[in-house]
């Protein structure tokens, strides 16, 4: 569930050209040219990375949407 919690901050961070700035933020720091897919998958690795440390302390829940 953090995965796409943090899909959508990114998606939500875009509207106001935060990609753009992490982009350029990148580039600058690294010497490397990034692309909007690079910025989302930054993203995914940081939720990726919070479902893994719930998982592994045991406070992972698995949502079931029900009608």
């Amino acid at each position: 569930m953090a995965i796409l919690t943090f899909l959508i901050i990114g998606w939500v961070l875009s509207w106001f050209k935060f990609n753009e700035l992490f982009v350029q933020a990148f580039k600058e720091l690294f010497k490397l040219d990034i692309t909007k897919a690079s910025y989302y998958f930054v993203f995914f690795c940081i939720g990726f990375l919070g479902d893994i440390i719930l998982f592994f302390k045991g406070t992972y829940e698995i949502i079931l949407l029900n009608p």
